[in-house]
């Protein structure tokens, strides 16, 4: 017998509301096989008032019965429950994620307090070094999953960056098939010279299956013209990637493509790295 596809699910007992768990119970209902939840409770650090001061940080039986088992049972979905209270949150969910052999992890951001969207250097960590695509999940953002658009490099010129292409539209296209959702593609160019030919179109749409005209390719800055389409065609999550390098090359990006597209968006984000594994 085939085992369950597992979803690694973060809860910050320090939020009153859990929306990547609320979220991961939706999608969930969704699928065939359904998924098993692997909940994982832990303060991040970084992020929290961890003085004994902060009442958020004291929960007892009555909470953990009635705010993460109560709704996991009612909605009939298998689960385990670790707690954590190591100070490297970061690495502890990596590890854990990594045990589980979780498929993906739910992890939640809070919403945007400015212009800039920022959150804690810990939630970047597990961005880079986690072994499977990591989503992020948004309060308020929509719950369902019918219809995925992934982003794309067409213009990659190394073998790495043509890896992270094919985990992304292989990990997009798995989403779209869990859900029965609309795929669609998405590539920003700056310099029009770079534009790709009809042939090269049809080519990729051959490759991935996915028709032309779900095929998205505009001249811009990715962030604008990737939250530009998820606007257009009502996207419900978005799978961009992360090359995940070090040094001079840049590491996931940081106050740079990676963070200007996550952070112009108001949907949930699923995030691939070089390390992340082809989709189950």
């Amino acid at each position: 017998m085939q085992e369950k596809p597992v979803v690694f699910v973060v809860v910050d007992p320090n939020d009153d509301k859990h929306v990547a768990l609320e979220r991961a119970l939706t999608t969930a209902r969704e699928r065939n096989p359904q998924p098993k939840l692997a909940v994982f409770v832990a303060v991040d650090g970084e992020a929290v008032d961890t003085r004994a001061v902060n009442d958020h940080l004291f929960r007892d039986e009555y909470w953990f019965r009635d705010q993460i088992r109560k709704p996991i049972e009612e909605a009939g979905v298998e689960f385990e429950i670790t707690v954590c209270w190591s100070s490297d949150w970061q690495a502890a969910i990596i590890q854990e994620s990594k045990r589980y052999n979780a498929e993906m992890i739910y992890l939640p951001v809070h919403a945007k307090t400015s212009r800039r969207f920022t959150f804690a250097e810990s939630k970047w960590q597990v961005l880079k070094h986690a072994k499977c695509p990591v989503v992020l999940i948004r309060p308020g953002a929509k719950d369902r999953r019918k219809v995925v658009l992934a982003t794309v490099n067409y213009q990659a010129k190394t073998t790495q960056q043509r890896q992270l292409n094919r985990q992304i539209t292989e990990r997009a296209g798995y989403i779209a098939e869990c859900y029965g959702a609309e795929l669609h593609l998405v590539n920003a160019f700056l310099d029009s010279m770079l534009y790709p030919d009809r042939g090269q179109l049809a080519k990729l749409a051959e490759k991935t299956g996915v028709p032309t005209d779900r095929i998205h390719v505009k001249q811009g800055y990715t962030n604008e013209v990737v939250a530009e389409i998820a606007k257009e065609i009502n996207a419900d999550v978005v799978v961009m990637g992360t090359l995940n390098q070090y040094g001079e090359t840049g590491s996931l990006l940081r106050g740079n493509t990676a963070e200007r597209v996550i952070g112009s968006l108001d949907i949930d984000v699923m995030v691939c790295n070089a390390f992340t594994s082809t989709a189950h």
